[in-house]
């Protein structure tokens, strides 16, 4: 019955339209403090939470830390690229509500692995946040550009599958 009203209602939409814009405005301005900052290197995060996963208290998991050194730390420049860029792309994207669950679900996992890096800051709130826009799918962006954008997609890949239409 909730999920219905989240995938259905307009007031649902409504609703949705406030998160994806706080959402949004907190991917966007994290984004873009690292991307005009000029000072962001995604490398001493990652030292930092591989020093999280040993001690008496680790906050990393054993598991997450091997990723993060023998993946993460080898390819810190383009981690370092991909999260001030993601975060920015995620925000403009959540804001003009343009292929918002995409966007919903790019920052989601964004919000893990820093979650899995053991850092909370309001990564578990927007996690929570984010869990509605998934559930409420494309309602999520009727009051935005995926109101335009959607239905021109999925006509023109019907039109791609549709034996009728390939005569």
């Amino acid at each position: 019955m909730f999920v219905k009203f989240l995938r259905e209602s307009k007031v649902a939409a409504g609703i949705l339209l406030v998160i994806r814009l706080y959402l949004g405005y907190k991917w966007l301005t994290s984004g873009w403090g690292k991307v005009t900052g000029g000072t962001f290197d995604a490398g001493g995060f990652l030292h930092g939470a591989i020093a999280n996963s040993t001690g008496e208290n680790p906050t990393v998991h054993a598991w997450w830390a091997s990723f993060l050194e023998g993946v993460a730390i080898p390819n810190a420049g383009l981690f370092t690229y991909l999260v001030m860029w993601g975060e920015v792309l995620v925000g403009i994207a959540l804001i003009l509500g343009i292929f918002t669950t995409f966007a919903a679900l790019m920052g989601i996992i964004m919000n893990f692995a820093f979650l899995f890096s053991g850092t909370l800051s309001v990564n578990p709130q927007m996690v929570l946040l984010t869990i509605f826009v998934l559930v409420g799918g494309y309602n999520a962006g009727r009051f935005g550009l995926d109101r335009f954008v959607m239905p021109y997609l999925n006509k023109s890949r019907y039109r791609e599958n549709d034996p009728v239409g390939q005569q």
